[in-house]
C-alpha cells in the first residue's frame, strides 16, 4: 500500500478575508440605500399627510368664519324705515358687563381690525341677535323714570338687549323687567328716551371675534378652534352709496381712502359696507430643512397671477391685503402653506339699503 503524501492539504470549504470584506461593504451600501429610501418616504408621508392637514383646517376655520359672516347684523331692526338701526351713530354699543374698563358691544354688523403692522393678522368682529323676531320696532308710548310703555312687547324677556332709535340718536340698554302687562319694560338705564322713539329687542344681542394666536390657532373668542392657522386678512367690500348693493372696491378697514379718521367710519360709509373678503393662511406644520420653494413673500400685490404666499389677485385700483408671515416666525418659509379665500356678502345689509343713509 502506498503511503498518504503528508505534503498535499486537504481541500478546505470557506470565504477569504477578501470576499467577508466585500459582502460587508456590498451590505453596508444596501442597509445606506434603504435607510435613505425609507428616510425620504417617511419624509414625503409627513409632507404629505401635514399639507392634508393644513387643507382640512383650513377649510373648516373658513367654513365656520363664513357661516358667522352670514348672520352678520340678523336681529337688528334695519328692514323698516322707522329709524332703522343702521341710521345710529357708528359708536353706538351697549355695557354688557357693566364694567367701564372693557369695550362695549356695538351694533356694527362687521368690523375689521387691521394687523397691528403691515402683512399682520388681522381681526374679524360679527355682531348678531338669536330673536326669531327680527328686531321688529314698537312705538315707545310713555316713560317714566326707567320704565318704558309700549302698545306691545313682541316677546322681549327680562335681559334682552333692547335698541331704542330715535332717527340717528340710538341707544342700546339691557331688559332688567318685563311688568306683567306685557306693556312695560324696565331699561337698565332709560335716561334720553323719548316717547315717540321706536325699541326693538335683540334677544342675546353678542359679538364673535376672530383672531389668530401666537401658536398658530384659530380664536374664537379667545379660545382656540383650528389649529394651524396662521394669518387673517379681510377687506370691506364697498359700494359706491349706502342705498346700492353692487360692490365697487375693497378696501383695507386702515385705509383712510373710504373713511375720515383712522380708525371710524362715518355712517354714511359704514352703511357701504356690502361684503367681507377673507383670505385664511393655513400652515403644514412639518419644518422643511430647506426653503420650501413657493414659500416666498406675494410677488405682488396689484396684477395679475400673483406668486407665493398671497391672498388674491389684486389691483392697483383695489390692492391685495398684505401677507407677513416673517414677523411671527423668521423660519417661516421652511413651512408649506395653503390659502383659502371667499367673498361674503352681507345680505341682512343689502336686503336693508332702502331705509339706510
Amino acid at each position: 500500500m502506498s503511503k498518504i503524501n503528508q505534503n498535499i492539504r486537504p481541500y478546505q470549504d470557506g470565504f477569504s478575508l477578501v470576499e467577508v470584506l466585500v459582502g460587508l461593504a456590498i451590505g453596508l451600501a444596501t442597509t445606506l440605500v434603504i435607510v435613505q429610501v425609507m428616510g425620504t418616504f417617511e419624509g414625503q408621508k409627513r409632507t404629505t399627510g401635514g399639507t392634508a392637514d393644513a387643507q382640512t383646517n383650513g377649510s373648516l376655520a373658513l367654513y365656520a368664519m363664513t357661516r358667522q359672516l352670514q348672520s352678520a347684523g340678523y336681529g337688528l331692526p334695519i328692514y323698516s324705515d322707522l329709524n332703522s338701526a343702521l341710521n345710529c351713530d357708528v359708536a353706538t354699543g351697549y355695557d354688557h358687563d357693566n364694567d367701564a374698563s372693557t369695550a362695549n358691544i356695538g351694533l356694527f354688523p362687521v368690523q375689521i381690525t387691521d394687523g397691528a403692522v403691515a402683512g399682520g393678522s388681522d381681526t374679524i368682529v360679527v355682531r348678531s341677535g338669536p330673536t326669531p323676531m327680527g328686531g321688529a320696532p314698537m312705538p315707545i308710548m310713555n316713560v317714566a323714570g326707567n320704565i318704558v310703555g309700549l302698545n306691545n312687547n313682541l316677546a322681549c324677556i327680562k335681559n334682552d338687549v333692547a335698541i331704542i332709535t330715535h332717527g340717528s340718536v340710538c341707544q342700546m340698554q339691557k331688559v332688567d323687567n318685563v311688568d306683567a302687562d306685557n306693556k312695560h319694560l324696565t331699561l337698565h338705564d332709560a335716561s334720553g328716551v323719548v316717547p315717540g322713539a321706536m325699541l326693538s329687542c335683540l334677544g342675546n344681542w353678542a359679538e364673535t371675534t376672530y383672531s389668530v394666536s401666537a401658536d398658530n390657532n384659530l380664536l374664537e373668542n379667545g379660545n382656540p378652534s383650528t389649529a394651524g392657522i396662521v394669518s387673517i386678512q379681510a377687506q370691506y367690500g364697498l359700494s359706491t352709496t349706502s342705498g346700492e348693493s353692487v360692490v365697487t372696491s375693497w378696501v383695507d378697514a386702515s385705509s383712510a381712502t373710504w373713511k375720515p379718521t383712522a380708525t371710524t367710519p362715518a355712517v354714511a360709509d359704514r352703511n357701504r359696507i356690502k361684503a367681507i373678503r377673507v383670505a385664511i393662511v393655513a400652515r403644514n406644520g412639518v419644518y422643511e430643512k430647506n426653503v420650501v420653494a413657493g414659500s416666498t413673500a406675494c410677488s405682488s400685490l396689484t396684477t395679475a397671477n400673483p406668486t407665493g404666499v398671497c391672498a388674491w389677485e389684486g389691483t392697483a385700483a383695489n390692492p391685495a391685503p398684505q401677507i407677513d408671515l416673517s414677523k411671527a416666525d423668521a423660519t417661516w418659509n421652511h413651512y408649506r402653506y395653503r390659502v383659502f379665500e371667499t367673498v361674503v356678502p352681507l345680505r341682512n345689509v343689502i336686503w336693508s339699503r332702502g331705509v339706510i343713509q
